[in-house]
């Protein structure tokens, strides 16, 4: 049994499948899913615990009912956000202090730890983006690999319209998917996409009727993951991202370097056995295992 089905979780389903595809449902459909302290929390526990079972080959992500994720829960009372507001942060104290649990909990954004540790998961991660997406619930989509939407599915950054800024990381994630101009006008104007405008923005993958929506990511997940080595699909994750944001293409030669020996010592000799004598693959590297192809 893999070890994400075990876990307890109050604000979150998951189901495993054979293929070793996870479908993550936010699951608080009264609520339209809207994301709470205890939601981010078990979402960050997830994804960490994701990261190193390696019964689970790919994650998709979809929300119960009609909405994927509305947003903030704003019915909550006090500091919806569970921010400490004694303190006064500078970037310095920040950058200093960041891992510290009064700082972690207490400064630091919420739905930022859980697109970290979407962003660190070695698997593939699909949207299934099946309604309303708002806020947070728009945001934290932009640290998954790839959105598929559904004709119902409506998406806003209406950070604007709250007195805030963007967060979850999406200052970063956000222009390397659409562009830096298709992102300010998004984050300007504060407006609610629908499907097809997400599509037109390049923001979506594709667009799908209702009932077409999960199956179509559940396939596209297991067409990623069948027949294919976890070592080297977790490696190509890591380099296309920081890929497209070093400097210099030496960076990425050199990584590539890295992970193209480790990947041809390793999974790749049956990879090239298996192309050689007609068979399918039968990989045995372990994506929880990964070799170190950066600095640091």
């Amino acid at each position: 049994m893999s070890a994400v089905t075990e876990l307890a979780l109050e604000t979150l389903s998951v189901d495993v499948d054979e293929h070793g595809v996870a479908l993550l449902t936010l699951d608080r459909p009264d609520a339209l899913n809207s994301f709470t302290v205890t939601m981010a929390s078990e979402l960050e526990l997830f994804f960490t615990t994701a990261a190193l079972d390696d019964e689970v080959r790919a994650v998709v992500v979809t929300g119960a009912g009609r909405a994927f994720c509305a947003g903030m829960d704003l019915s909550a009372e006090g500091n919806v956000f569970g921010l400490d507001e004694s303190l006064d942060p500078t970037p310095e104290e920040l950058r200093e202090r960041f891992d510290e649990p009064a700082w972690a909990d207490g400064v630091r954004d919420t739905g930022g730890k859980v697109t970290l540790a979407i962003h660190a998961c070695p698997k593939p991660v699909i949207a299934a983006i099946n309604g309303a997406a708002v806020g947070i619930g728009a945001t934290m989509t932009l640290a998954m690999d790839l959105r598929l939407a559904s004709t119902k599915a409506r998406i806003g950054f209406v950070f604007g319209r709250l007195g805030i800024v963007p967060e979850a990381c999406s200052t970063w994630f956000l222009p390397r998917i659409v562009g830096v101009q298709q992102a300010l006008e998004w984050i300007y104007s504060a407006d609610v996409l629908s499907a097809e405008q997400a599509l037109a923005g390049r923001l979506v993958r594709s667009v799908h009727e209702p009932d077409d929506l999960v199956p179509a990511a559940l396939e596209l997940a297991r067409s990623f993951v069948v027949g294919r080595s976890p070592v080297a699909l977790a490696l190509a994750k890591q380099l296309l991202y920081a890929g497209s944001a070093a400097p210099h293409p030496l960076e990425a030669h050199l990584a590539d370097s890295l992970a193209m020996f480790h990947t041809s010592v390793g999974d790749g000799k049956e990879g090239v056995a298996a192309f050689r004598e007609k068979r399918d693959p039968e990989f045995t590297g372990r994506a929880s295992e990964l070799p170190r192809i950066f600095e640091g």
